[in-house]
């Protein structure tokens, strides 16, 4: 009871961004529901003068909703098809990863980003977006005004590459008759599980092809996002480390864990022994829609957190290095496919 009093005005705001957004995303899939809905959410934030009794619903529809989504994401794929997916795609996964990482890390150096920022920039761009800030956030103690300000640069390369990456991908000459080599760049190319499905979606559409390219894509995008274990585990050592001696700085790897991609993993190895004993995929179906429908309002949440002035006028370091982030994965994913044959 407490929590509907305290969190439903603000979950209530976003899921009337999330509706109209979803419809809209629908009728323009070169853009996608979610990003849409994070910039309705930019748009209509700046109209409240007040957000005192919205802010929990949304922090709560932000970062609950969005690890919820991702859990019920699980639901509907096969474990066996994600091993063999995973075994022709990690190195085009781990090399895209590295860069990201580095290249964030060297211009947080250079460019004498802050180092949370940074962070956040590198792991959301080589990673899962959103999913990855969310996950990364707590463990190096990132602030709202941190997690917003790298989340709008992600998500501003994610609509680039909703528009751009479908028309590139025809440029360079991928098959128009087969999703497996779009399907895999976009998987690896792009950061956020629901631009990687715009962008999946729109190849699909331009060649008739179903839903081959998106399945390839969303396989690759969820193996890729199991990265984030073994670096918010990385990370949460280095800031124990870090703060060594500081008793109130010391980090509990249980409250940094990000449990809910353990929770992920579950429901795909319910799915794989459903699968197995017979049960059709499509009886999964609504729960993978429920996944895209959270993740829209998640978005539209981020939206609302989301300053845009005040982004324009601190955000240039970032937005460069997440432009850097995002050409140096996408030149590695588009090498790497043409050096394993893939492409």
């Amino acid at each position: 009871m407490d929590f509907l009093k305290k969190n439903w005005k603000g979950i209530l705001v976003c899921l009337c961004i999330a509706v109209p957004s979803s419809l809209l995303g629908k009728k323009f899939p070169i853009i996608g529901e979610p990003v849409i809905a994070i910039i309705v959410g930019m748009v209509i934030t700046l109209l409240i003068k007040d957000k005192t009794n919205l802010e929990s619903g949304i922090k709560f529809t932000s970062k609950k909703i969005l690890q919820y989504a991702v859990v019920l994401l699980g639901f509907g794929l096969n474990l066996q098809v994600i091993l063999q997916t995973g075994k022709q795609s990690l190195p085009i996964i781990v090399s895209t990863i590295a860069t990201s990482l580095i290249i964030a890390y060297v211009l947080h150096r250079v460019m004498h980003i802050p180092g949370k920022i940074s962070t956040l920039v590198g792991v959301g761009s080589s990673i899962c977006g959103g999913s990855a800030i969310a996950a990364t956030a707590p463990v190096i103690d990132a602030d709202d005004e941190e997690v917003a300000q790298a989340i709008s640069v992600i998500f501003f390369f994610n609509v680039l590459a909703a528009i751009v990456f479908p028309m590139l991908g025809t440029a360079i000459g991928f098959s128009q008759t087969s999703g497996e080599a779009f399907g895999i760049f976009a998987g690896t190319a792009v950061n956020d599980t629901s631009s990687v499905t715009a962008a999946a979606s729109t190849w699909d559409s331009m060649y008739g092809l179903g839903s081959a390219t998106l399945d390839k894509a969303v396989t690759v995008k969820l193996t890729r996002t199991l990265a984030i274990i073994p670096i918010t585990l990385v990370l949460a050592f280095m800031r124990a480390k870090k703060e060594e001696g500081n008793e109130q700085g010391k980090v509990s790897l249980k409250q940094v864990f990000p449990f809910f991609i353990l929770f992920f993993v579950g429901a795909s190895v319910i799915t794989t022994v459903a699968v197995t004993a017979g049960v059709p995929i499509g009886f999964f179906a609504p729960l993978k829609e429920l996944s895209k429908f959270f993740i829209v309002m998640a978005m539209a949440a981020i939206g609302l957190n989301t300053n845009i002035v005040k982004l324009v006028k601190t955000g240039g370091k970032p937005i460069l290095m997440g432009l850097a982030c995002w050409v140096g994965i996408t030149l590695v994913s588009l090498s790497m496919q043409h050096m394993l044959g893939i492409w």
